[in-house]
């Protein structure tokens, strides 16, 4: 079996303002099992990249090890890509991003490559608000060792060989809610359109922004008795907002049923829109977030859509200040200050 994508395309294929079709921004054939949900968020990552222009030589791709972290093969070929050891991928996206603050960087991980071993690495760079884009596929269980239940996996759920669950499960949203993260959202693989407003709009949010996506395993997880299957993210899903992303100065367009709705505006001048579903809450009150995810986990729903977005936020390179130029354009005169400055720095030290 081959899994090099076939080359030709329609010729009439829309295409961007770029001059690009979407197949510009595809990547190599899945190699997943046929209906995994990380397929369905790589869809999303290509539509939205596409749909924003986004050339992709101007996009990183970085991930840790899992199913998961196998997808940024499978979209962006024409990005830059390194994938890392089992989760370490925050240490290498936070290096990358401190030597060229440039590029748009985009971390894919999975809920035991983030939720265990990598825990301590997704704790700090939330507290760093580095600017990069963190998707989690969470499937509540180790896709590629045969099942286990992930740190994810919810009390009292069954796994496939008729195990239940006797552990609490680590809520990553709330977790990086409470950690200060400036954006935070959740979905479902299966909900295209909202997952792709909530892509565009953490791309465009200046700092850590944090989407936790149910992607149900169809091979291990989706069997009767799993809160991560297919069948039950459908029955309990609870959406905060329908929701819709609209670039800078294009007109608003979109419309929605009668209800309450709040514009969020982006940092560029873009804009989220969104329409009000869940009773008090408040997408720019932390506290209001926090209670509406303790209500929903109470009764046993998923709430999803943007959780919370802080309008005020100041990524690592202005908390730390960087130099504003990516480091492999500094030369040696700008490396080296001079003898007279390193004295003086010398001086201080002693």
């Amino acid at each position: 079996m081959s899994y090099i994508r076939p080359k030709f395309r329609h010729p009439e294929l829309p295409k961007n303002k770029l001059g690009y079709s979407v197949d510009f921004y595809e990547g190599a054939l899945s190699t997943l099992c046929a209906g995994c949900g990380h397929d369905s968020i790589s869809a999303g990552v290509i539509q939205a990249c596409y749909e924003m222009n986004i050339e992709p030589h101007r996009l990183a791709k970085l991930s840790g090890i899992g199913c998961s972290s196998k997808t940024p093969a499978y979209f962006l070929s024409n990005s830059h890509g390194f994938n890392s050891v089992h989760g370490r991928m925050p240490s290498v996206a936070t290096g990358a991003n401190l030597a060229n603050r440039d590029l748009i960087y985009f971390g894919v991980s999975g809920d035991g490559d983030t939720a265990s071993i990598g825990m301590g690495q997704f704790v700090h760079v939330i507290r760093r608000n580095l600017n990069m884009i963190y998707i989690v596929m969470n499937n509540g269980c180790y896709g590629l060792t045969k099942g286990q239940d992930s740190a994810t996996a919810d009390n009292g759920s069954k796994n496939k060989s008729g195990q239940v669950n006797p552990f609490e499960s680590i809520d990553l949203a709330s977790l990086a809610i409470e950690l200060g993260a400036g954006f935070v959202a959740q979905s479902f693989s299966g909900d295209k359109t909202q997952l792709i407003p909530l892509i565009k709009a953490a791309i465009k949010h200046p700092g850590f922004a944090f989407i936790n996506v149910i992607s149900p395993c169809v091979t291990f997880n989706n069997n009767v008795g799993s809160t991560k299957s297919y069948d039950y993210v459908r029955e309990h899903l609870d959406a905060t907002s329908t929701i819709d992303f609209v670039p800078e100065m294009k007109e608003i367009t979109t419309n929605y049923e009668e209800g309450s709705s709040k514009n969020v505006k982006m940092h560029d001048g873009s804009v989220l829109q969104l329409n009000k579903l869940a009773k008090d809450w408040d997408p720019m009150n932390r506290q209001s977030v926090a209670n509406a995810m303790m209500i929903a986990k109470s009764k046993g729903e998923i709430l999803t859509g943007l959780l919370y977005m802080s309008q005020n936020t100041v990524d690592l390179h202005n908390t730390i200040q960087t130099n504003d130029r990516a480091l492999n354009s500094l030369t040696k005169k700008d490396l080296c200050p001079g003898n007279e400055i390193l004295k003086t720095i010398n001086a201080e030290l002693r």
